[in-house]
């Protein structure tokens, strides 16, 4: 999923100034549109001037592009720098919340997309694609459930009128989490796919992506503040980075789709085959999580973040990590990128029919404390 990058303590998720108010920026809105745009600028790239990928493609280091990886670290570190991971002493205010949004998160998303993106990639379109493609979408579908959205939900709390504090709680736990579960769960469905993966590939992987910049980011938010204070570091600092991320989105994506120019040219039917069970899934795990929620009388301004954590995915992990695996050019990360062309319609339909339901949630948790009448609670 692509990330916003303000700050969701600020109130203020627009990613330029020309964004509504707390609503999606330009770059947000339009994803799916730059997406596509990507898609035909990186095939028309490795058609008409093949020399670019491939004098890229020489810089590598342990079978790692250098260039895919640093577009990738600017994509990852300012979803990272913005973690709170102090905000988690406040779990102990509404538990019942973040245990439903990390229990689906963990133990049920990672395996219901690999359930339904077998049944539909393996068995029911296998007349159309043939079994070894199949198994490398199956396998970037993989990466993309084993990757909870970290950063894109801030914009979703704020849209259903969530908790943005709480929402911070969710998404650090759900980093720390991500540190160790990542790879066991990548490794063990790969493995039942019969897509054989060595454990160094995927730790390194983890590492690159995962520990590096999260580190960093701890690091230099700690810094900055210290140094600066919190405002500057909101409404300056985090405001100079923004535009890093989809920058390095865009250019990475049009460096992929130039490798995977004569795949897409051969097979546009298998963009929208796998568009389909990774769109089955997002509404299956969003529905989860919000009617648990709903039946657990968890307020709705928890529980429509909490949800769309889970349905939504980390999808510049996922893409990073298919890259790492299976190569730029690979089928895997084709359809970790088709993740990102489906997700922002989806989310933004799951946002309606959030905000369309909310009367069906208590204004209260429970005797949780901090709420007010309107159930919204502290943000």
């Amino acid at each position: 999923m692509s990330d916003d990058l303000s700050n969701p303590q600020a109130g203020d998720l627009d990613t330029d100034a020309d964004a509504p108010s707390g609503g999606l920026g330009t770059f947000e809105r339009f994803l799916s549109l730059w997406v596509a745009l990507a898609i035909v600028a990186g095939v028309a790239l490795g058609q008409f001037a093949p020399v670019v990928p491939e004098t890229l493609s020489r810089f590598e280091y342990a079978q790692v592009s250098i260039p895919v990886a640093i577009l990738i670290w600017a994509m990852i570190f300012p979803m990272m720098v913005q973690i709170d991971f102090g905000a988690i002493v406040g779990v102990g205010r509404e538990p019942k919340g973040l245990l439903v949004t990390t229990g689906i998160n963990w133990l049920v998303k990672p395996f219901t997309m690999f359930a339904i993106s077998y049944v539909f990639l393996m068995v029911i379109f296998a007349p159309l694609i043939p079994e070894e493609l199949g198994r490398q979408y199956l396998a970037g579908a993989i990466l993309l459930g084993a990757a909870p959205c970290t950063a894109m939900v801030f914009v979703w709390s704020y849209l259903t009128r969530g908790d943005a504090g709480y929402t911070l709680v969710q998404v650090a736990v759900n980093n720390l989490i991500m540190l160790f579960a990542f790879a066991p769960i990548v490794v063990l469905l790969l493995g039942v796919s019969d897509i054989n993966v060595p454990w160094d590939t995927v730790l390194l992987s983890v590492v690159l992506y995962i520990v590096i910049p999260l580190v960093a980011g701890w690091l230099t938010r700690t810094a900055l503040i210290r140094r600066r204070g919190i405002e500057w570091f909101d409404g300056v600092f985090m405001r100079r980075i923004a535009p890093v991320t989809p920058a390095g989105l865009i250019v990475t994506l049009v460096l992929l789709f130039a490798f995977q120019g004569e795949v897409i040219l051969n097979n546009p039917l298998h963009i929208l085959l796998i568009a389909v069970p990774l769109t089955i899934q997002t509404v299956f795990v969003f529905w989860l999580a919000y009617r648990t929620m709903q039946a657990l009388k968890i307020r709705h301004a928890i529980a429509a973040p909490g949800a769309m954590i889970g349905a939504s995915n980390f999808f510049e992990l996922a893409v990073a990590a298919a890259i790492a695996l299976f190569g730029l050019q690979s089928p895997a990360a084709l359809a970790t990128v088709v993740g990102v062309l489906v997700e922002v319609p989806l989310m933004l339909a799951l946002v309606w029919y959030a905000n369309r339901t909310r009367q069906r949630f208590p204004a209260v948790s429970g005797n949780a404390p901090g709420t007010d009448a309107s159930g919204v609670g502290p943000t």
